[in-house]
């Protein structure tokens, strides 16, 4: 009798231990900051651990299907060819947005211009320019430095300026890997979420986008802009969440909802919706 009860209690309490451990995998663009919210809710709540990694949209998407995650960070909705993967594997989904995102157009520090507008950016990132000439004036090679298909960045920059990313392009591990190419290449250009930019940053300068040659250009660290909604590539930031983990991560998701949670985000670069 005395066996069967403490075995009881060992179930008990391992299942009380796995209903505190939340495991976040994702969006590179999220990462820094879902890993700052993770230390501030742990040092609120600490009964709670929660591991947090990147390594883009869609391997966060992938975890879930794999049910190796119970929150998938991504920086883009799902896609048509995901929602059919959901609804075979027979797993639900709750969809939690809890900031926005403005990815920066960078270039080296030394470029020559401080604007680009839409059309003349497509024809840079899609390969159609080869030169900066008809941007700049300078016959200069262009490099491309952007990230893996299976970022949601790189999905999110090809479908809003609807094109095929140049064959040339150099695809990088993350965004810090795009920032330190970008300091080392006074031809090159990359895409970055704005929250890895901050007033200290040295070595890069952020384009500031107009929509078509001629109208006004906004920069993605115009917070007045960005609230309304001005600004070309700003985008919602999304959480995947199965319903078999939804009820375990629902204080975190209240902290990310909080005051103290709303903090962090706009501190880090990011905006509230």
């Amino acid at each position: 009798m005395k066996k069967i009860c403490v075995f009881f209690l060992i179930v008990l309490i391992s299942c009380n231990d796995r209903q505190t451990i939340i495991k976040i995998k994702g969006s590179d663009t999220e990462v820094n900051l879902a890993v700052n919210l993770a230390e501030q809710f742990h040092g609120i709540k600490p009964e709670y651990t929660i591991s947090v990694s990147g390594g883009g949209s869609g391997m966060g998407i992938a975890s879930i299907l794999k049910k190796q995650a119970d929150i998938a960070n991504s920086s883009r909705p799902l896609t048509e060819e995901e929602k059919l993967l959901f609804k075979k594997m027979g797993i639900e989904l709750k969809i939690f947005v809890f900031a926005e995102d403005a990815t920066a157009i960078i270039v080296h520090e030394n470029f020559p211009v401080d604007t680009i507008d839409v059309p003349a950016l497509s024809k840079v990132m899609s390969g159609e320019y080869k030169s900066w000439l008809p941007v700049t004036g300078k016959d200069l090679p262009i490099t491309i430095y952007g990230r893996q298909s299976n970022s949601g960045t790189h999905s999110f920059i090809k479908k809003k300026l609807g094109i095929a990313f140049s064959r040339e392009a150099k695809e990088m591990n993350g965004n810090a890997q795009i920032m330190e190419s970008i300091k080392q290449d006074e031809s090159g250009i990359g895409y970055i979420g704005a929250g890895y930019i901050s007033s200290e940053t040295k070595g890069v300068k952020i384009l500031r986008i107009a929509e078509r040659p001629g109208t006004a250009a906004v920069s993605p660290l115009d917070k007045s802009s960005i609230k309304a909604q001005r600004y070309f590539f700003q985008r919602p930031l999304y959480q995947f969440i199965p319903l078999s983990s939804w009820q375990k991560v629902q204080t975190f998701l209240q902290f990310e909802k909080s005051d103290e949670g709303k903090a962090i985000i706009q501190k880090e670069g990011y905006y509230i919706l």
